[in-house]
Parts: C-alpha cells; sequence; structure tokens
C-alpha cells in the first residue's frame, strides 16, 4: 500500500515508500472495534496513521470516568510527541471502528544513518507541517472545553465542524455519548440542551447528522 494521499508522504514517490519499508520505517495493523491500540502509560517509538475507520484519544480517570479528548479518521495522525520525545503516554488510543493504521517508526527520521535517504528531508518538512495541523486542532479542543456553558460548548463545536465540511449540514464523528464525552458534560444535559436549541429553530438533527440553522447564532 501506498498512501500518497497523506500529507507525511506529500512528494514522496512510491520508490522512496518502499526503501521506508525495508528500513522497517512503516508497517501497517488492523484493529478490531473497541481495541485498545496504545495503553496510558505505554512507551512508543511509532506513531499512527488512519488509513480507514476511527479511532478515539481518550483520558480515563481512577474513577473510571472517560473523556474524548480527539476523533479521529481517515488520514488523521496521532503519538507523534510520544514517540518523539520518548515520554509514556498520558492518554488511551482506542479503535471507535474496524481500522486500519500506518505506523511509522520515528528511528528512520532520528537516526543519522538515513539522513542520506531521498526521502528524509520530505519527510522532516511533512512532519513540520503536519504538527500544525495538529495544533489547530487540538485548538479547536481547548475553544469547546473553555466554553462557559453547555449551549456555548455545543455551538463553539458545530461551529468547528460547519467550517471544516465548508457546509452549514454535515455528519458529526461522534454519537451523542461521545459527543458528551467529548465536551465533558453529561449526556442528559446535552440532549436537553440540543433539544431546546431545535425547538428555537437554531439548528435540527437526526443522530449524528446536523443543519445549523439560524448562522448567525454561529458566528
Amino acid at each position: 500500500m501506498f498512501p500518497v494521499q497523506h500529507i507525511m508522504f506529500r512528494n514522496i514517490t512510491e520508490k522512496e515508500y518502499r526503501d521506508m519499508e525495508l528500513c522497517r520505517g512503516i508497517r501497517t495493523a488492523e484493529y478490531e472495534k473497541d481495541c485498545v491500540l496504545f495503553h496510558a502509560g505505554d512507551y512508543t517509538e511509532e506513531f499512527g496513521i488512519v488509513i480507514f475507520g476511527k479511532v478515539h484519544i481518550e483520558n480515563i480517570d481512577l474513577w473510571g470516568n472517560r473523556v474524548i479528548l480527539h476523533s479521529l479518521s481517515a488520514n488523521d495522525a496521532f503519538g507523534e510527541t510520544y514517540a518523539f520525545c520518548n515520554v509514556p503516554m498520558l492518554v488511551d488510543v482506542t479503535a471507535a471502528q474496524n481500522c486500519k493504521i500506518l505506523f511509522l517508526n520515528t528511528a528512520i527520521l532520528l537516526s543519522p544513518e538515513y539522513h542520506g535517504r531521498s526521502w528524509y528531508f520530505k519527510l522532516i518538512s511533512n512532519l513540520l507541517f503536519l504538527s500544525t495541523q495538529k495544533n489547530l486542532a487540538w485548538s479547536n479542543r481547548i475553544f469547546c472545553m473553555t466554553a462557559k456553558s453547555i449551549r456555548a460548548k455545543v455551538m463553539t463545536f458545530l461551529s468547528a465542524e460547519a467550517r471544516k465540511h465548508g457546509n452549514n449540514e454535515f455528519f458529526i464523528p461522534f454519537d451523542r455519548q461521545q459527543m458528551a464525552d467529548y465536551l465533558n458534560v453529561e449526556r442528559s444535559a446535552l440532549s436537553k440542551e440540543l433539544a431546546k436549541m431545535k425547538k428555537e429553530g437554531i439548528l435540527n438533527f437526526h443522530k449524528n447528522r446536523f443543519c445549523l440553522q439560524k448562522m448567525e447564532h454561529f458566528c
């Protein structure tokens, strides 16, 4: 498989990709839904790229309360900070759907023996661009978490989703419980607030499909 569509492999030729495979820098693995790819406390030298399916980055406290920090789908990456810094993971990485993951071993970026490869500086450049994208995604997450009310959290989240899809009608990557976990609110309170917003004509929804109707509320 040659995932040329991912930013990490921008300008990488198929021959260069095969060379990375021969250097044991790349591997793929498939996981079933609910399988844990990484546990909090794990060390890793690899970071992952979702080929298909969905992955959740989760935090579970000592009392078993779960917060979904991020939902990742095809072409999203995870784990690069832990892989490069050699520190224990603070989160769990779980398959939210059956998924296939490409893992890239950081040894091919950190070891001097690979610096002369034709793909080396391309990967470094692509990694910097990827990091910038990830910072933007985490900024959106912080905006949701710091909003003062449930409605503000919902509107911040849905505004970001609308911008991402370029449309006021879209599907979100969560069911209702997962959305509540992501926004760090109770599911019943979230459902109540969504029902109010629907009644007020601000939005409409069915399961994970949303349509923003009064766009002035989301500006």
